[in-house]
């Protein structure tokens, strides 16, 4: 079966975010209708400007791994095994009954182990290096995350973890879908993972002022699209497909989310936060990623923004969604879901490729929370209020990162 022919499947999520744990928690967290956001508890946030986030509370690591395992592992490390376990299971896939070379493992994450590494620097400066723990150097190198799955689950295909800011769980993705389209696995755990909540990490990006200070309101303070949007909010989470070739999980009998048809990425080689103004980059990965899932624009039914609440991504995007499906734009329902879960970075597009292909099997869009007054220069055919009940038989998601970073993934029904 040559690359033209191979077609992928999405047999499996697995997730840990704010709204919920699981498949069915994220997919019950959509429908509450409810941000995750709130002031932090995790650390003293007064220092910032910014005092709120999205926090993944109730998380118990045992529930999912070994004691031993977990002590072993950070917080970053426990997001990781966890959420690709739950893809596993809820795929129906035993990795003891696989070829472990044919199994590959793709995990995208901005900042891996930083938070962890600030405390053990804390431990450092309070009691020198004999405070420090020793597993410190496993826990924030950059493959930590696709390590560890791979060595919880005895996977041998290939194997990568990419730091690609705020598209890296979308790029895992797509970098999973080629493996399999190109003969190289049959089964690939592909996803996102991120733990930044963490003084140091948190107050970076609040200096550089990228960060909503809607302190006062936290639960509406993330509003993807909405003219008194102020900044993004920071997240934490995971979110893991389980990506299998189509002929595979047919015949085995899984239960197919979606198809994950097309993925396509390109940088805007202009600045290391803002958005190519004129989006042409951006435009030019939602295309391919249509042109190569051969789908046009005029049968997209439904896309998941990017919209991370800030006011040059959020217009931008709009422009470039505009630029790509053209006249068919009005006909084609956009919802920005940070407005649940916040910006959990190198999660963000993992968590919501999760969304998109739960969209494409169940018929219901999540609606852009917080929007109350949709900004002139985001003129699109936006989910709100209650959602959207319809068929969606092609979905596009779309990831930007820092570094001018551009991912898009297109979903079909399967």
């Amino acid at each position: 079966m040559n690359e033209s022919t191979r077609r992928v499947a999405i047999t499996g999520i697995g997730c840990v975010t704010p709204i919920g744990t699981g498949v069915e928690g994220l997919w019950e967290g959509l429908q509450r209708r409810e941000s995750a956001v709130k002031r932090i508890d995790r650390f003293d946030p007064s220092p910032f400007r910014t005092h709120i986030g999205a926090q993944v509370d109730d998380f118990a690591p045992e529930a999912y791994m070994d004691r031993k395992r977990a002590r072993r592992l950070d917080r970053f490390g426990h997001f990781s095994v966890a959420a690709a376990r739950m893809a596993l299971e809820d795929a129906g896939v035993d990795p003891a009954g696989e070829d472990p070379d044919r199994v590959g493992v793709q995990i995208g994450s901005a900042l891996g182990g930083i938070g962890y590494a600030e405390g053990q620097l804390g431990n450092f400066i309070q009691g020198g290096v004999r405070a420090v723990d020793p597993l410190l150097a496993l826990a924030v190198f950059g493959g930590s995350a696709s390590c560890n799955v791979s060595i919880e689950f005895g996977f041998t295909g290939p194997n990568s973890t990419n730091g690609m800011s705020c598209a890296s769980g979308a790029m895992a993705i797509g970098e999973g879908w080629r493996l399999i389209r190109s003969g190289e696995a049959d089964v690939v755990v592909a996803g996102g993972v991120e733990a930044p909540l963490a003084p140091l990490c948190f107050g970076a990006f609040a200096i550089i002022r990228a960060m909503s200070t809607r302190n006062h309101d936290p639960a509406r303070a993330s509003r993807p699209f909405d003219a008194n949007r102020d900044g993004f909010v920071m997240g934490e989470g995971s979110a893991i497909l389980l990506l299998e070739e189509m002929e595979r999980a047919r015949a085995r009998g899984a239960r197919i989310y979606a198809e994950l048809r097309g993925y396509s990425t390109t940088t805007d080689g202009h600045h290391m936060t803002a958005p190519r103004p004129d989006g042409v980059q951006a435009a030019r990965a939602m295309r391919q990623a249509l042109r190569v899932a051969e789908v046009a624009p005029d049968e997209v039914d439904y896309v998941n923004a990017h919209g991370s609440s800030t006011p040059l991504n959020d217009s931008t995007e709009s422009r470039v969604i505009r630029a790509v499906l053209g006249d068919h734009t009005p006909e084609v329902v956009v919802s920005g879901t940070k407005g649940y879960h916040a910006h959990s970075l190198g999660a963000t597009g993992a968590i919501e490729a999760a969304i998109s292909a739960l969209v494409v099997q169940r018929g219901w869009i999540p609606p852009t929370l917080n929007l109350e007054e949709p900004a002139a220069e985001c003129d699109l055919n936006l989910a709100e209020g209650a959602g959207a009940t319809r068929t969606v038989r092609r979905a596009v998601s779309n990831s930007f990162g820092f570094g001018g970073i551009n991912a898009a993934l297109v979903f079909g029904n399967a």
